[in-house]
């Protein structure tokens, strides 16, 4: 009897179904094909994709395929039959007879026909036709131009039979230009991909016809969204005169105001800011340009655009994402014929200022989108402005701009206003500089460690280097934009975790861009404000942020710290304080921030100073059991790295030895303790609690080698015997134990 059910056949159908010699039995086939896709068991899914490859397999298979998408309803089998038919074409299409090709050419022009011809079947099975599209396109790689040099003409006829052809007929136009121009390459020669540009772009006309065409005759929404996305996959490449010399940016720039279109428009819109063509089409960017912002402007007003994002449906997120790109394409292709006159200088500044809003949107890809533009902007004003430029001619001057110096100048004057905004969204958005996981490691100890290169690291350093540059362009906007941010977090007005953390991230990434003098008036200033902030602030918890961001702040400016011996002090002993401090991440990051000012001014805890009985060094070193008392071991090694720095700046060799006998004298007496107790009996060895133990003191050696380098020699001489002698009885012992 027939197999009629949703399971995989028996045995005996599986061969038939192998057997090609005959027509294929379609509904064992879909049978097959649905126990494939999970109504039966696993045993039966496997059975079944075994005869599916095999068949596909089959080099005969393909033969099968007009018959079984004649006689098969399930979507599933005619996909796996046009799955078969795709590879044939892909790979073996020239070396079938040419009536074969006409054969497939053919049937498959004419399902597609038929299926788009009626509005009811075009809906219905449009997964199907979407399918024979993409069948059709590969069939065409191979045929157009040289054995089908009509194609084109023919496709414009049918479309023009009916809207639902005409709406087909575009996304195969749509689905032709994306496989020759965007994925070609790996699967045709240059040649091939050479000629089939150059017969798209001979026969562009009929096509541009039909889109213009279309786009003013239609009502249907479905077609106009189908031409706009066609021309949306044309427009990068297609021969400019057809852009610039024809309705076409007036039929588009119809169509943005209307919601339904309007993110198709803008993404249109955007591949013809992207194009270059030297100074030859500038009158009608200007005009595009001008009237597109008369347009943005009724649709979404420019200070409204975080909150219409936060609130916004998917497409009118997606029209703020495409607003990025449109603004960020045009600007850096185009920027400088708007600055020509005082109505487009307007018209500038009004797209300057959205753009400013859509960086204020909470969404990270967006940001992205805006930050890689606004460091491009700036980079070239910085540059601009730092290659001295001699005055200039009254006539080469930006007309309308105040000034008789340079056009540097005129053009700083000129973007003053965004510049001082674009200061306060990197202070606003200030990425964080590094990101430390505290994690476990396999002796159970807790360590740091560095997450490098991610991507808020490398957004960091792009604002980082932004806002240096903006430093640079107006210091005292920079530094009155961060003094009144800090200002509203003392009075509450603007107090928040975040907001503190931008806004120190935001000083610390502007350090060395002012000079000297500047740089220390503006840093007491923070540092005061921030002290003030933790006093007046209640709760631990907050007091525990403004004590890291205090930390932060002054571990990036070594240049003070150096020249303010008393500060540093200061701040050294606070850490200290800090390192007995047991809310989360404090200790870590007091012991960091140590490390980090030590680096940098390690040569004034080994001198000196006025006022001070003793190099501070050794201040501390009398101190060390205290200063470390309530330090985990990965932050002890910290510290030991940290003092390991400044020892190594003393270049008195007898101190200096004599620095490193105090600093490693805790670690000497544990390890003389654990030598001597193994010395009596090598079982103490085993216990989990002294190999812990001998892990830390060896650490702890280590770190203050990679400090110390060479001059660690006097200490590993100390414990080297004994070193090698744990490591003999340890060896032993693992033999033992595991043979």
């Amino acid at each position: 009897p027939r197999h009629t059910g949703a399971l995989p056949p028996p045995a005996a159908m599986a061969e038939k179904l192998r057997d090609l010699s005959q027509p294929i039995d379609v509904p064992v086939l879909d049978a097959t094909v649905a126990a494939f896709y999970g109504t039966g068991s696993k045993e039966e899914r496997s059975a079944a994709d075994l005869i599916l490859r095999d068949l596909q397999n089959n080099p005969d298979m393909w033969l099968q395929v007009v018959h079984i998408l004649q006689n098969s309803q399930n979507l599933n089998t005619k996909f796996f039959a046009l799955q078969v038919l795709e590879s044939v074409i892909k790979y073996r299409w020239n070396a079938l007879p040419v009536e074969q090709r006409d054969g497939i050419k053919n049937y498959i022009s004419d399902v597609i026909v038929q299926l788009s011809s009626n509005e009811v079947s075009f809906r219905q099975e449009r997964l199907y036709v979407n399918k024979l599209n993409i069948i059709l396109v590969q069939v065409l790689k191979h045929e157009w131009p040289a054995r089908w040099t009509s194609f084109i003409p023919d496709l414009v006829a049918a479309a023009k039979s009916s809207e639902t052809i005409c709406e087909n007929c575009m996304a195969i136009l749509k689905l032709l230009s994306e496989e020759i121009f965007d994925f070609s390459r790996g699967e045709m020669t240059q040649q091939k991909i050479k000629e089939l540009k150059s017969s798209l772009n001979s026969e562009f006309r009929l096509i541009h016809e039909l889109c213009l065409y279309v786009l003013s005759a239609t009502q249907s929404s479905e077609l106009i969204r189908a031409t706009l996305a066609t021309l949306h996959a044309f427009l990068s490449w297609i021969p400019v005169g057809f852009i610039f010399e024809s309705p076409l940016l007036e039929t588009l720039l119809k169509f943005f105001p209307m919601a339904a279109y309007r993110n198709l428009t803008l993404q249109c819109l955007t591949e013809v800011a992207a194009l270059q063509f030297g100074d030859f089409y500038n009158v009608q960017y200007v005009k595009m340009y001008t009237f597109f912002m008369l347009q943005l402007q009724a649709i979404l007003p420019p200070g409204t655009i975080p909150n219409a994002y936060a609130n916004g449906s998917n497409e009118e997120q997606a029209f703020i994402q495409n607003l990025a790109l449109f603004f960020t394409a045009f600007f850096k292709n185009h920027i400088r014929i708007l600055e020509a006159s005082a109505e487009n200088r307007a018209a500038l500044l009004v797209g300057l200022e959205y753009l400013i809003g859509i960086s204020y949107v909470d969404d990270t890809e967006v940001f992205k989108v805006c930050l890689d533009y606004w460091n491009v902007f700036v980079l070239e004003l910085f540059e601009a402005h730092n290659q001295m430029e001699p005055a200039i001619p009254a006539a080469q001057m930006i007309p309308g701009v105040d000034g008789t110096g340079t056009a540097v100048h005129q053009r700083r004057q000129l973007y003053a206003s965004p510049l001082s905004k674009l200061r306060m969204l990197m202070i606003c958005r200030m990425a964080k500089p590094e990101e430390v996981l505290i994690v476990e490691d396999e002796n159970g100890n807790i360590v740091r460690e560095t997450m490098k290169d991610n991507d808020v690291l490398v957004q960091y350093k792009i604002m980082r280097e932004t806002l240096i540059y903006l430093s640079h362009l107006d210091h005292e906007d920079t530094e009155q934009q961060m003094l009144k941010k800090l200002t509203k977090q003392l009075n509450g007005e603007d107090w928040s975790w975040n907001n503190l953390n931008t806004l120190c991230w935001a000083i610390g990434s502007i350090s060395g861009s002012m000079v000297e003098e500047q740089e220390n008036r503006f840093l007491v200033m923070v540092i005061r404000d921030l002290l003030n902030l933790c006093e007046i602030t209640k709760g631990k918890d907050n007091k525990a942020v403004i004590a890291s961001n205090i930390m932060y702040v002054v571990g990036q400016y070594p240049r003070f710290l150096r020249a303010h011996w008393k500060f540093l002090k200061t701040v050294v002993n606070k850490l200290f304080e800090f390192m007995h401090e047991m809310h989360p991440g404090v200790q870590d990051m007091a012991c960091d921030t140590f490390l980090k000012i030590v680096q940098k001014c390690k040569r004034k805890f080994v001198t000196q100073q006025v006022g001070e009985n003793e190099p501070f060094v050794s201040e501390l070193l009398t101190n060390l059991a205290t200063t470390i008392l309530d330090l985990e071991p990965h932050q002890i090694h910290t510290f030991y790295e940290s003092v390991g720095h400044m020892i190594q700046a003393e270049s008195d060799n007898t101190k200096r030895d004599e620095y490193l006998k105090r600093l490693m004298s805790l670690p000497n007496q544990k390890w003389a303790e654990i030598i001597g107790q193994a010395g009596q009996s090598i079982d103490i060895l085993k216990n989990q609690d002294v190999i812990r133990s001998v892990l830390n003191i060896l650490q702890t050696n280590t770190s203050v080698a990679t400090s110390l380098g060479p001059h660690f020699f006097p200490q590993i001489s100390l414990i080297f015997l004994d070193m090698l002698t744990v490591y003999r009885n340890v060896q032993r012992a693992c033999i033992k134990h595991y043979c």
